[in-house]
């Protein structure tokens, strides 16, 4: 009842929400117990969010000698912590000790794994299988709604105010306690789309179960349910040309037989696009009223959409005797944050072109040689063999990729301060801020970049095959992965988001050596399996990359020797300056004041190719 006029017009309303407190109570108790046994605390609801649970039973299973088990564990805790590189491993000797490929990942949404196994028939034109499947993952995804909305409506935390001195009236802070659940069940659309262990959810979810959806069902012979998939992704997008194109042409095939206007769009879709704008409109009213933040999210974004080749044009008005010609264009995608660009000048006369993005089977690639001479490469390993240290660079961690090969390194900074207190050659140390300098530029003038390339890391690192660790071995030295972003593929995507360093633009790897056994580079595609390039590293060797998901990476396992190169990342942002190579920049002002031997590398750039 809504409140009326009068001292007590709000009674029937206050009355109705104590029935309904009441009724929940009265449900909950009996079939829950009591509140201390089913409303957990904030911290541990956020370990069962990280799966942390199942890090403690994989070791729990171990101990039982339940191999499989723990494979499964493991694998359910590395989808929600894909960053965690010794849980990586972990699995990895799972496969190998148990012959177990096929992991199970205890708590996948089921909505999310019909969806995914919908585009994966879809994308074999396996029609009626992507139909069934999609459709099981719409049926899953309102369900899921539902709860989200349901979850939604319990305790909530005051963001603003400390509860004991929480002063406002009664309708203050009913709106303040209102707006936190209506907040949270207008964000169920971003939460049904998210992934475990991510934090950016799939672009355009919901709406791209009815844009495969209506094709399929084109190509299996029902228009009716195509026309009314195709209406139903058109409350979500009513510009999107390509699906107005197809509904067009399927209200053509369906003349003379169904009256169009009588398909409309399903009834589901409606009712929650209209709950959702509904949501927003109040959000943005209380925003505007009782001064809250609020921003409202763009939550189907266009750019999320089919990459595929599937529109049916609309200026055919009738089907040709092998079907329907299929359009060549796909649908847009999202702009990159810079124009693309390569092929610029080397600079230096004797640096070597290789191979280009293009002959590398990739985007913004390079492959160089001879950026540095054989002279500098053994001066720089015995620069490295002076000043660096087991896990430097990661942490500590003396084998922080793979438990056969111990990792080493220095920065920039330490060689430079080691040669300052002359622990070290000053002129080797120095080689190796002149020659990160020279790669430096060649990146910048080779991609063609209209702004500043600035350092973010750099760091000389050599790998070490450990003896006795080498037979029946299958993992890499590196895990592929990408530079800036989380690469996730079984999603067939890259998270730009933390813990990755999403601020890097641009890598390079210089390698210094040769002779040792394994450690090739290695690109591939987003699946992470299928290796598009193999680049075997020599001395003056460099590959330089951009640093986001059209580039997975990574490094086979060195099995003989010691591998060596310099790997530098670099950022368009000066907010994301490498603090140690500013302070080496000082510290080289201050020895080209000291007369202390400056840098007789010649880094200046010639003219002209």
């Amino acid at each position: 009842a809504a409140p009326g006029p009068g001292p007590s017009g709000d009674l029937p309303f206050l009355g109705s929400v104590l029935r309904r407190a009441e009724c929940v109570r009265r449900c909950e108790e009996p079939r829950l117990g009591a509140v201390s046994r089913h409303r957990a605390a904030e911290e541990v609801r956020a370990d069962f969010q990280r799966r942390v649970p199942y890090s403690y039973l994989q070791r729990a299973y171990i101990q039982l000698n339940k191999l499989e088990e723990a494979a499964n564990a493991a694998h359910t805790f590395f989808m929600a912590n894909p960053e965690h590189m010794e849980i990586q491993q972990d699995l990895e000797n799972y496969k190998t000790t148990s012959g177990k490929v096929n992991l199970i990942d205890r708590e996948a949404r089921q909505h999310m794994e019909d969806y995914s196994a919908g585009v994966r028939h879809y994308d074999k034109e396996e029609y009626e299988l992507a139909i069934e499947f999609l459709e099981r993952a719409l049926e899953g995804y309102y369900s899921e709604d539902e709860d989200c909305q349901i979850m939604c409506e319990g305790p909530q935390r005051f963001e603003e105010h400390e509860y004991l001195d929480y002063k406002a009236g009664l309708y203050e802070a009913i709106a303040d306690h209102y707006m936190q659940v209506l907040a949270c069940k207008h964000d169920c659309v971003r939460e049904l789309a998210t992934r475990s262990g991510r934090i950016s959810p799939i672009e355009n979810f919901l709406p791209l179960h009815y844009d495969y959806l209506q094709f399929a069902y084109y190509r299996v012979g029902d228009y009716v349910k195509a026309l009314e998939c195709a209406k139903s992704y058109l409350l979500f997008h009513p510009d999107d040309e390509d699906v107005l194109e197809n509904a067009g042409y399927y209200e053509g095939l369906l003349e003379g037989t169904v009256d169009p206007a009588t398909i409309k769009p399903r009834k589901e879709a409606k009712t929650l696009l209209r709950r959702h704008k509904l949501e927003s409109h109040l959000l943005q009213v209380a925003a505007a009223g009782l001064g809250y933040a609020y921003t409202e999210p763009n939550y189907w974004n266009r750019y999320g959409a089919r990459q595929d080749e599937h529109s049916v044009p609309s200026s055919i008005s009738s089907e040709p005797e092998d079907g329907p010609r299929l359009s060549l264009t796909k649908k847009p995608t999202p702009k990159p944050d810079r124009e693309l660009k390569e092929g610029g000048p080397l600079l230096y006369s004797d640096v070597k072109f290789v191979y280009n993005s293009q002959q590398l089977n990739g985007t913004q690639r390079v492959l160089l040689d001879n950026v540095i001479s054989e002279e500098q490469c053994r001066e720089l390993h015995r620069v490295a063999s002076g000043i660096m240290l087991a896990g430097d660079g990661y942490r500590g961690k003396t084998s922080p990729h793979t438990p056969n090969e111990r990792f080493e390194g220095a920065t920039v900074l330490k060689a430079l301060k080691y040669g300052y207190e002359g622990r070290v050659p000053l002129k080797s140390a120095r080689l190796f801020y002149d020659i990160s300098e020279k790669a430096r530029r060649i990146v910048q003038s080779y991609f063609l970049l209209n702004s500043t390339l600035y350092f973010s890391y750099t760091h000389l690192v050599c790998r070490t095959a450990l003896s006795g660790q080498q037979e029946r071995r299958n993992d890499l030295s590196h895990p592929i992965h990408a530079d800036n972003c989380l690469l996730d593929p079984e999603a067939n995507e890259c998270w730009k988001e933390p813990p990755a360093y999403t601020f890097r633009d641009y890598s390079a790897l210089l390698y210094m050596n040769a002779d040792f056994e394994g450690g090739e580079f290695i690109f591939t595609e987003m699946d992470a399996k299928t290796v598009t390039a193999s680049i075997k590293p020599k001395c003056g060797r460099m590959i330089s990359f951009s640093s986001g998901g059209e580039n997975p990476h990574g490094v086979k396992a060195v099995t003989k020797g010691q591998r060596c190169a310099v790997a530098l990342w670099f950022t368009l942002d000066p907010l994301y300056r490498e603090l140690e190579r500013i302070q080496a920049d000082e510290v080289i002002a201050m020895l080209d004041q000291e007369h202390l031997g400056p840098s007789e590398m010649n880094i200046n750039p010639k003219d002209e190719l």
